[in-house]
């Protein structure tokens, strides 16, 4: 139980007041006084997670916590310890009868503290959870906050986000100022604001429902006793996890309902409320050179939020979705660096449009969205944030060539990287000479004028592939150009060369270049291949409207399009194929077959910039037929598939591992 200040609150809330509209994200909840407990509980013998409920009476509400576990259960195995704290209604006869609960006495009452400490002795988890009677559980309550715990390096403590049963937000994480007031972020918000849907570092969260490494809360002593009966014991908590060397972590995905005041009350002068500013004088007194690293007093909320942290925005024309393009993997694998190495990552779309899934997804990496219709345009958001920003990186040259002179203007401080994603004007040259379009060299020089402008007036700029920053530097000798490439995990072989047939190609109709490259595979490379080899069917994979799937839609050509997961394909074929014939940058689906041992076959213009040679690395051809035979012999080829198999996944750990990027992201921001 938190002490949340009151010295001070009337001006926080006006700064922190926004035009509200009623809360819009709703919760089922059990409802109360129906008196009927649950025949059982989803328990283990074997827990991995221990959840601690310290019970004073109040029985419905302990009643409905129940029924809301035995309803949403948990993916990990778990025991559930009530402890009752002397109830002086029929709490211990009532939960007795309960299968699956162990159900712990104290012979006297000992108050919130002691009461949590004589459950968690008991516990058999890694982990504990400790929870209010007073609140109720979602789906993926348990799971997401261990999800966090996992995922997370060092994290000792993951808390809830937690919601009123009106739907109103009540607390997104907890923020300790140099006085040794608190503060519950988004209390009263909205609880689907992005503000308040991504993973981040706390001072502390709340106890009413707080997981937490069962070996660390013992190894510092559990819940201070000095705070007893209760009140300050999470934020005393959070401080010691951190004093430990350990992270304390707010999981938005991990929802709780919560009744605030049930269990203590509302009245700060009566009762064990009273306790919330006696011990806020002793939290002040224990940790006295800690607070000294704390946002002032009356810092602004936001500010104090991401306080000792570097703060970046990133601006791209889309929401990043991975299982959509290269360059959105690449992105996305960018932020997980940058919040490695400690920043506060912010991200808008020009468009600022985002998906609640996308939210989610990006909330999951620790990086907040700036969307509609939460978050105002860049302009006026940079008004308000863009004095505290240390980077911003905008990303394609389109994007950045509007934005970087208000970037300039209204976040003076701010080191600017440009990432060009790939050369924009060397893939429509590419495209003119492959046309013989006088209109597309035209346009293609206009972009390279503004491309050649923007490395110019970037503090860094950023390019995936040696080749264009050869070239850059060979016409820009001045810029400072770095090598960020393709960042990938290497998954690795799942399957070998029997186990496999079909040959695959990734590619979305939105990108020229691989609409010219299926065109190409389906009407001049397949056919030479189904002629000797009918048994041999290709998937085409990748965006693409219905009408283009009917179009390319032949004997043995199978057009999915879009699909959640590319998994049963990497692992299942067995050759995939790059046909592109214009382009620029390094090409992901390349990247992405090495990563998991599917060798390639491969045209010069997919194979650039990769450090591939052919027949070592890669099968290299650059017409019809020769790329049709290429693909036959590697088929039936096992001694060269495996061969290729092994080189590709060490190309790829070699030159575009997270190590790699990790040095180049470090040298453009350094």
């Amino acid at each position: 139980m938190a002490q949340r200040g009151l010295r001070g609150t009337a001006d926080r809330i006006l700064q922190e007041w926004r035009p509200r509209r009623q809360a819009s994200t709703t919760f089922e909840i059990e409802p109360l006084g129906s008196g009927v407990p649950p025949a059982a509980l989803p328990c283990s013998d074997q827990p991995l997670v221990s959840v601690i409920i310290p019970v004073h009476g109040k029985l419905d509400y302990t009643v409905a916590c129940l029924r809301s576990i035995a309803r949403h259960g948990a993916q990990a195995p778990f025991e559930v310890i009530v402890v009752d704290d002397a109830s002086p209604d029929d709490t211990a006869q009532v939960l007795a009868g309960i299968e699956g609960v162990r159900l712990l006495r104290n012979p006297d009452n000992l108050g919130f503290i002691g009461t949590c400490n004589a459950g968690a002795a008991a516990a058999r988890g890694a982990y504990l959870l400790f929870l209010n009677n007073d609140t109720q559980v979602t789906p993926g309550w348990l799971d997401r906050l261990h999800a966090c715990l996992v995922e997370e390096p060092d994290a000792g403590i993951a808390g809830s986000r937690l919601v009123y049963p009106d739907g109103r937000l009540q607390e997104a994480g907890g923020i300790v100022y140099a006085d040794g007031q608190a503060w519950n972020y988004g209390r009263f918000e909205q609880p689907d604001d992005p503000r308040f849907l991504y993973r981040r570092d706390a001072d502390y969260v709340s106890g009413a429902s707080l997981m937490v490494d069962a070996n660390l809360f013992r190894a510092i002593g559990g819940f201070d006793a000095r705070y007893a009966p209760a009140y300050c014991e999470d934020m005393d908590l959070g401080f010691a996890v951190r004093a430990a060397g350990r992270r304390v972590l707010y999981e938005p995905a991990s929802v709780v309902v919560h009744c605030e005041g049930i269990t203590s009350g509302l009245d700060p002068f009566a009762g064990v409320k009273q306790y919330q500013q006696i011990n806020q004088a002793k939290f002040v007194d224990k940790w006295r050179d800690a607070l000294g690293r704390q946002p002032p007093a009356r810092t602004r909320v936001e500010e104090a939020l991401g306080w000792g942290r570097r703060h970046i925005l990133i601006v791209d024309a889309l929401t990043p979705d991975p299982t959509r393009d290269s360059g959105s993997l690449r992105l996305v694998n960018i932020m997980r660096l940058l919040r490695e190495r400690h920043w506060q990552v912010s991200f808008m779309a020009d468009n600022r449009r985002a998906t609640p899934e996308e939210i989610e997804r990006l909330g999951r990496l620790g990086v907040r969205v700036l969307c509609k219709p939460w978050t105002p345009p860049l302009s006026n958001w940079l008004v308000r944030e863009g004095q505290g920003l240390d980077a911003v990186m905008l990303c394609r040259h389109y994007i950045a060539l509007p934005h970087l002179p208000l970037v300039r203007r209204l976040a003076p401080r701010a080191r600017v990287l440009f990432d060009t994603v790939d050369l924009h004007f060397l893939r429509e040259q590419r495209a003119a000479e492959h046309a013989d379009n006088p209109a597309l060299a035209r346009q293609a020089e206009a972009s390279r004028q503004a491309e050649l402008g923007l490395i110019q007036a970037a503090d860094v700029t950023l390019v995936v592939s040696p080749i264009e920053r050869d070239l850059l530097m060979a016409q820009l000798p001045q810029a400072r150009v770095e090598l960020l490439s393709n960042v990938h995990d290497v998954p690795g072989r799942s399957r070998g060369f029997h186990e496999r047939a079909g040959l695959m190609f990734v590619g979305g109709c939105a990108h020229p270049p691989n609409i010219d490259a299926v065109d190409w595979l389906a009407g001049e490379i397949y056919p030479r291949i189904r002629a000797k080899r009918p048994d041999i069917e290709l998937h085409l994979l990748g965006d693409m409207p219905e009408v283009e799937r009917t179009r390319l839609a032949a004997a043995g050509i199978r057009a999915h399009g879009r699909v959640e997961s590319l998994d049963p394909w990497l692992s299942g074929c067995r050759v995939a194929l790059a046909p592109l014939r214009y382009g620029a940058g390094v090409k992901g689906k390349v990247n992405m077959a090495m990563s998991h041992g599917l060798p390639v076959v491969a045209t010069p213009i997919a194979a650039e910039g990769m450090n591939l040679a052919d027949g070592q690395d890669v099968l290299v051809a650059d017409d019809a037929g020769n790329f049709a035979e290429a693909v036959l012999r590697l088929y039936d080829d096992e001694v060269l598939w495996m061969r290729l198999s092994e080189a590709g996944l060490a190309n790829v750990r070699e030159h575009f591992s997270f190590d790699a990027a990790r040095h180049a992201l470090d040298r453009a921001l350094a």
